[in-house]
């Protein structure tokens, strides 16, 4: 953003005159421990130094704040203007992807600072500094530090100094981007979309300054203050490089589902949906976290095979003869070469390579029955042939939820797994079915909660080859 609205700059002169009013005690007081707070300000300079460069191939996550711990261990051991002060240096120095950069670093050093301010006031407030023996940093005749009882003003201090930094970006965001102020609540718990910040990286950071603190105030002094920031650097390093993995598992598997999308219009959404209502029976089965993410992958994967089938059957209007039927039929067994080498798959692997098998030993490619069939596949053979029923295709038109439960049902224990099927049923019962849309033409059939029945969906697109009911040619309940 180039141009900032008025209300915006209004608010960052405020914060800026706010943050001089925070640090300029420290400057005309004679007490002020300069010695520790150019030691800290340097060390918290550097750690934001070293978390913006490369560190063995990969950068530190958007959002750690690296030199929080020190900002907080400063914000333990200095008076409230001097903690403020030393949050100055590194806030200036952070990486600015956005412009106006100036701008946006001086206010990142105004909030900064602001913060330590009201978070060292506050720790003071709940006799912080006694905890810790109540001598200034470097001390060595300082008592022991009065444990649990320092654990609570600290902890204390850093809830109060993620609130602030919440409540700043709130603001800022609503001033400047005219966004919602709840968008801006960074500092809060991990909103369902993933962030890496949230109040418990404040707490750990707020455990690792008060290490800090004690340690710098124990007979071992600095040097051993320093050992304490060690594993908290090994331990954003390894996130790094977890964050990375994670970031690269995702876009592989974007790009699959996005090239399946590409070449199969009826597709458009349906992979998604199937990832969507096989989460949906995993939770319900009780499946723990991971496992419950590696089905929602397997759905999401389950028609990637069809990137080897020839389009011109993904898109035929009419019935399959005999001979194009069989070509189809072998998407899982493609899809399962393609995918063999991902390692990070796991069962989703063996899911898109069974989910055309039917509980009866009827089903393909290798005629599997009862529970020689993978679980994973199990789950997402009953997904994949609710959304295709629930679905508008070539050969058929979407049918209302009810209707299409109730089909499974009918279908259970010859095709379907009994258990999925009331999985299923359940969890829609209890939560409704709200499908993800990806398209305007994705209009949708959704049960509300209760069970009440809605207007079926004029158009859905789906998959031509997906396990639900089809005219001759196409399969009876067990389609391509």
């Amino acid at each position: 953003m180039r141009v900032l609205p008025p209300g915006a700059r209004a608010l960052i002169l405020c914060a800026v005159l706010a943050a001089c009013g925070c640090v300029a005690p420290a400057l005309t007081d004679s007490a002020t421990p300069w010695p520790a707070v150019a030691l800290l300000g340097v060390l918290c300079l550097g750690c934001e130094l070293l978390r913006s460069c490369r560190l063995l191939g990969s950068r530190m996550p958007e959002g750690m704040g690296a030199f929080f711990p020190v900002v907080l261990a400063a914000v333990y051991l200095l008076p409230p203007a001097a903690a403020a002060l030393v949050a100055v240096p590194a806030a200036l120095a952070a990486p600015v992807v956005q412009r106006p950069v100036w701008v946006r670093r001086i206010w990142h050093a105004a909030q900064q600072a602001t913060a330590a301010r009201v978070a060292a006031q506050v720790y003071g407030l709940l006799g912080g500094p006694a905890t810790l023996g109540g001598a200034g940093p470097g001390a060595t005749d300082a008592r022991v530090a009065d444990f649990p009882y320092a654990v609570v003003p600290a902890g204390a201090a850093a809830v109060v100094f993620c609130l602030v930094l919440t409540a700043l970006d709130a603001a800022v965001l609503a001033a400047a981007e005219r966004r919602p102020a709840i968008t801006g609540r960074r500092g809060l718990p991990a909103t369902s979309s993933g962030g890496t910040a949230g109040l418990a990286p404040y707490c750990v950071h707020g455990l690792a300054g008060l290490m800090m603190a004690v340690m710098w105030r124990s007979p071992f002094g600095l040097p051993a203050a320093l050992l304490v920031l060690l594993p908290m650097y090994i331990s954003c390093w390894v996130f790094a490089q977890y964050t990375r993995e994670r970031a690269a598992h995702q876009a592989t598997i974007r790009a699959l589902v996005q090239a399946v999308d590409i070449k199969d219009r009826y597709t458009r959404g349906h992979s998604e949906r199937v990832g969507q209502a096989s989460a949906m029976i995993a939770r319900e089965l009780g499946m723990a976290d991971d496992r419950m993410e590696v089905v929602r992958i397997a759905g999401i994967l389950h028609d990637v095979g069809k990137l080897g089938v020839p389009t011109r059957l993904l898109r035929k209007d009419g019935p399959l003869t005999p001979e194009e039927r069989r070509v189809v039929e072998l998407h899982p067994e493609y899809g399962h070469e393609m995918v063999r080498g991902i390692g990070f798959l796991g069962e989703a692997r063996s899911a898109i390579l069974h989910h055309h098998e039917r509980v009866d030993g009827t089903g393909y490619p290798y005629g599997l029955a009862g529970e020689q069939i993978p679980v994973l596949a199990r789950v997402v053979a009953v997904a994949d042939s609710f959304d295709a029923m629930t679905s508008t295709r070539s050969y058929s038109r979407a049918r209302p939820v009810p209707v299409a439960l109730a089909e499974l049902e009918r279908c259970a224990g010859a095709q379907f797994d009994p258990a999925m099927v009331r999985a299923l049923v359940d969890a829609i019962g209890r939560h409704g079915w709200h499908p993800v849309v990806t398209s305007d033409d994705d209009v949708r059939v959704v049960v509300p909660r209760g069970g009440a029945t809605a207007p079926a969906p004029s158009s859905a697109p789906s998959s031509a080859s997906s396990s639900a009911p089809a005219p001759p040619g196409r399969g009876a309940g067990g389609g391509a």
